[in-house]
């Protein structure tokens, strides 16, 4: 199924760009970690570059983090309900994600917008290209939501996060 293949697309362009972000974040504080011990001093802009990939590794972990239930959540009080209760809340819980995320992405895009008149003091860069991270773990986050919402409608997902699935009779 072609919707199927588009989902795992999504999973696996998130995973690789979170990757990326991790990486590039690991090769930023280790030359600053380096430079420090033993050079003179360290390069301005890897704190710079460091928080920036944290940014991108956040905006697009943010969706797969929803995916498969690693966000900070406190599920205490779903997990007591009968099954039948806990789908509903599980709905109604990423529904107002993906509700709230559709909300916001249209002044994020304000935010980037605004960023085109800024750079960024040691590299450089204009900020839009930074900024963009709050638009893209807004999109991904919506993203994902929206797509466990359709996937409990069409009966292929109850609700739980993926990997964390299970029968709920």
């Amino acid at each position: 199924m072609i919707a199927t293949k588009l989902y795992a697309l999504l999973i696996t362009l998130c995973r690789i760009a979170t990757g990326l972000a991790f990486g590039l974040l690991i090769v930023t504080v280790m030359t600053q970690v380096i430079s420090r011990t033993f050079l003179t001093g360290s390069p301005v802009w890897t704190e710079e570059l460091t928080r920036f990939a944290l940014l991108f590794m956040a905006a697009f972990g943010a969706g797969l983090s929803f995916r498969n239930g690693e966000m900070v959540n406190v599920d205490m009080i779903c997990e007591m309900l009968p099954a039948k209760f806990q789908r509903i809340l599980l709905f109604v819980s990423a529904s107002l994600t993906a509700v709230f995320c559709l909300m916001l992405v249209m002044p994020a895009w304000k935010f980037v917008s605004i960023g085109v008149m800024q750079t960024s003091p040691a590299l450089g860069l204009r900020m839009d290209f930074v900024h963009v991270t709050v638009f893209i773990l807004l999109v991904l986050l919506g993203l994902f939501a929206i797509l466990r919402v359709v996937r409990m409608i069409a009966g292929a997902s109850d609700g739980k996060p993926e990997g964390q699935s299970e029968n709920l009779s």
